[in-house]
């Protein structure tokens, strides 16, 4: 079978296409034919050697949509759309190949309603903007900040928010141009943090008060910015580092504002909590209130491109490989 290889953890150029053997259904497994995968900046940070779970040889890839060829002792039928997440990529070969073994728990039914390519686009950024929104408490009514709207969890948070009811949500552009984006799919609280400061900007927009929930997945110095952001009481959830994995806070945003601050990883969360998610997220999908942006479509060939293109040109919206 085809598939993208990283003999090395040295950056894009180490991805080959290569041929595979095709993994055999096994006890415990489902076997999936890959129709169409995501690209993460996951697959950037374990391709520069910073992942220390992960392994080289290795194909990468985190999320993907595709059919069930063989269901093993699962319930599922033959022939039935899925997608997934989990550790593949990471601590196993991942979905940029035509065929892969997928644990049960890891899979989830895709709706007639939902093309593959979204469907592939779906689990990493959705599964971990609904999970971080319940662990930090979210109701209807809740004022919440998600950084990086081009990005996918902050626009996933940012959709799901608004879906949901929350009173305002915020999220960061890095410039005009993409503000001015955001602003023309309908993101209304959007801060161009090249002409205003993130704390800035979230106190003229909420009037002073800070903001309820932070989901912040960029890390570097917008993690100590959004942590200034919140208001009295406040929660700020933190799970990416794509600018950096240092910064520095002010402990009196946590002490004065009896705040709280947590990191989180999705590959730690339980079977059921995966499950909630999907059942919270599914119909706002379907219903039409909440849009996945897929930016661009890559063949499986041009994988290295499409993860350059992620990474240096920080496209509006997810890219896809399609089998």
């Amino acid at each position: 079978m085809r598939a993208i290889e990283a003999k090395t953890f040295s950056g894009y150029g180490a991805l080959r296409q290569t041929e595979l053997p095709k993994p055999q259904p096994a006890k415990g497994g489902v076997l999936v034919r890959v129709t169409a995968a995501g690209v993460t900046p996951l697959d950037h940070t374990i391709l520069s050697g910073g992942h220390p779970r992960a392994k080289a040889p290795l194909v990468p890839g985190n999320e993907g949509a595709g059919v069930v060829e063989d269901a093993g002792d699962s319930a599922l039928a033959v022939g039935r759309r899925v997608m997934f997440t989990g550790p593949y990529g990471v601590r196993e070969n991942g979905a940029w190949q035509q065929w892969l073994l997928v644990r049960p728990d890891d899979l989830a039914l895709v709706p007639d309603a939902i093309d593959d390519v979204v469907a592939a686009s779906l689990p990493v950024a959705y599964l971990t903007a609904q999970i971080t929104l319940t662990l930090a408490g979210f109701k209807p009514g809740m004022t919440v900040l998600a950084p990086g709207i081009g990005g996918s969890v902050g626009n996933a948070t940012y959709q799901l928010a608004r879906a949901q009811g929350a009173g305002k949500v915020i999220s960061t552009a890095g410039g005009a141009a993409k503000a001015a984006k955001a602003r023309e799919l309908g993101f209304e609280h959007v801060v161009d943090l090249s002409a205003e400061g993130l704390a800035d900007g979230v106190r003229r927009i909420t009037d002073g008060k800070g903001v309820d929930i932070v989901i912040e997945s960029i890390g570097g110095s917008v993690t100590s910015e959004a942590l200034a952001s919140l208001g009295p009481g406040g929660v700020l959830i933190t799970l990416g580092y794509s600018a950096g994995r240092r910064t520095t806070i002010d402990v009196t945003d946590l002490i004065w504002k009896r705040a709280r601050m947590e990191g989180f990883s999705l590959f730690a969360q339980s079977p059921a909590a995966v499950a909630d998610a999907w059942r919270d997220i599914i119909p706002l999908i379907v219903g039409g209130s909440v849009k996945p942006i897929v930016e661009r479509v890559y063949p499986l060939g041009e994988a290295g491109e499409a993860l350059r293109h992620l990474i240096e040109d920080r496209p509006f919206g997810k890219v896809i490989l399609t089998m």
